[in-house]
């Protein structure tokens, strides 16, 4: 059953994180830190409801891969940014010229203000932990639009951060592309966005008119060589086991493997059989999955 919508007023949302900001714009570290925990304890409290939910939008998404690719993933980011955030805000001296001598120039870090986010649908949990974690240890506030094609997660973790976040703090966004189209539109501070080319030119129109700095991860293509010499056996296994992972759908994952001509028939005759050892049973098997779609 798909989660209902809960509309949002994007524009009063935006405001009130904006009147927030204003009113302390350079939190301490103790405030930074306690919204980091509350993150970690988030995930490592409801990780298996997380695990569930992504494996009712994916279909089939066994809970291993899901611990694998996001949940440790995520909580590494929040840990690292718990470890080293502290002195990511020290200030530090910055060269002069000799012509403005003697006087000294220091960097501080500052917050930006307020970081859009917006999720794909492949990593619905990493892709939005990682942004956010490095969004509250600089002390800003964050506004999150999740996938509307993960709308079971979605639905959860915008519930699971409203439960322990103040709106102010962050606040999460469901819906379709309208709604996508118009978060976009907003005046952030700073904008991130992972997802296709196409959709990524557009969140970059929307951005520039309001001057927006964007962050952009956006798909490709991942070319793969396999140097003469290289023993074959153990390309072919790190190659599929990038290409297979999530079903291929990673940034990252090969897309095309350049082979030395004599041994592309080799590499597609060990290709098709490490395929068949990492899925003997193949995809729609039930135990590739902790249990089935209902």
């Amino acid at each position: 059953m798909r989660p209902k919508e809960m509309p949002i007023d994007l524009h009063a949302t935006y405001a009130r994180q904006r009147g927030d900001y204003d009113s302390a714009p350079f939190p301490a570290w103790e405030v930074r830190r306690d919204r980091l925990l509350r993150l970690k304890r988030l995930i490592e409290t409801e990780e298996r409801a997380i695990e569930d939910a992504i494996e009712t939008d994916f279909g089939r998404r066994s809970r291993t891969e899901t611990q694998i690719a996001e949940v440790f993933p995520s909580l590494a980011e929040v840990k690292g940014a718990l470890k080293r955030g502290r002195g990511w805000m020290k200030p530090r001296g910055a060269w002069v010229s000799k012509w403005f001598l003697p006087a000294r120039a220091a960097i501080v870090p500052r917050p930006v203000g307020i970081v859009g986010i917006i999720v794909p649908w492949n990593y619905p949990l990493f892709l939005v932990v990682g942004p956010l974690a490095g969004a509250l240890a600089a002390g800003n506030r964050a506004m999150v639009k999740m996938s509307e094609h993960t709308p079971v997660f979605s639905a959860l973790f915008r519930d699971l951060v409203a439960r322990d976040f103040a709106p102010q703090e962050i606040a999460v966004v469901t819906g379709g592309a309208q709604i996508g189209a118009k978060f976009a539109s907003l005046p952030f501070d700073h904008l991130i966005f992972t997802g296709s080319t196409g959709i990524g030119r557009k969140v970059m129109a929307a951005a520039s008119a309001n001057l927006t700095p964007v962050t952009l991860e956006l798909g490709g293509k991942s070319p793969t060589v396999v140097a003469p010499g290289y023993p074959l056996g153990k390309a072919v296994t790190r190659i599929l086991a990038g290409k297979l992972m999530n079903a291929g759908q990673t940034c990252i994952a090969p897309d095309y493997v350049l082979v030395p001509r004599a041994q592309v028939e080799r590499f597609v005759e060990l290709a098709s059989r490490q395929a068949v050892k990492m899925f003997p049973r193949g995809l729609g098997d039930a135990d590739y999955t902790s249990r089935s779609r209902t």
